[in-house]
Parts: structure tokens; sequence; C-alpha cells
């Protein structure tokens, strides 16, 4: 079941995307058209200053400019085994992008549908002082 996308949600992540410059906007372009289509039951929205989906409240992905690329992060970590996809931390997981070809779109959807899949529970951990459960 798709959620309906709010007007004001979609452009404020069209905004942010157009901020971008050269390579880094079609990076963002091409992240926020898989994103989309791939979660297509989550809600977008801008959460700390860039475009992050979330299901049932909970982030699941998101992307944002760093100096000199362009950082997909997901919740899912661990889950997320790939040479392309590192973990950083012992729930998160990122991808850098300096181009919009070094996206493999298939591994996208690959690593999206995981995400769907294994959640943590982010929305309650102020309350559980900083311990994350899995919800799925």
């Amino acid at each position: 079941m798709a959620v309906k996308r709010t007007k004001s949600a979609f452009e404020n992540t069209r905004k942010y995307n157009n901020a971008m410059t050269g390579e880094d906007k079609k990076i963002c372009a091409l992240l926020y058209k898989e994103i989309s289509l791939n979660l297509p039951e989550a809600e977008n929205k801008i959460w700390h200053a860039h475009p992050v989906w979330f299901l049932d409240g909970n982030p699941i992905v998101g992307y944002h400019k760093l100096k000199d690329c362009i950082r997909l992060l997901s919740g899912a970590g661990r889950a997320l085994t790939s040479r392309a996809f590192s973990r950083k931390a012992a729930l998160a997981a990122e991808a850098r992008y300096t181009a919009a070809d070094q996206v493999n779109s298939k591994d996208l959807r690959r690593w999206l549908d995981k995400a769907r899949k294994i959640q943590w529970d982010y929305k309650n951990i102020v309350k559980r002082r900083g311990a994350l459960e899995r919800l799925k």
C-alpha cells in the first residue's frame, strides 16, 4: 500500500536535489527515483537537513552531500552485505558515490528490499536510552 506523498515532502526533496550541482545533482536524482520506485510505501521527508524515507516512523534510507561525494545511508546495517555498501557502525551501512554511473540500480533495489525486511526501532531510541531493538 503506497503512502500518500504530500506535495511539501516532494517539494522539499526536489529543492534539496536542485541545490546540488553537476554530478551530485545527477546522483541525487537517480537515488530519489530508485528509492521512490522501490519503497512506494515509505514516507519521504527532509530529516536532519537531508532526504530520508521512513516506514512506520522509522528511518530506512536516506542520502546527503558530503564534501567529496553523495552518501547513501541505510539503517539495515549488517544485513546489507556487499563490497559496495560498507558498514560504518553496528547497525548502519553506507555507500558513497562521486558519479551517477557508480549507482548500481540492481544492487540498490536489493538493498532497499533488505532494508524493508530488516528494520530497527529508531523511533524509540531515546526512550530506550540508546538501545535499538529489531522490529523485523
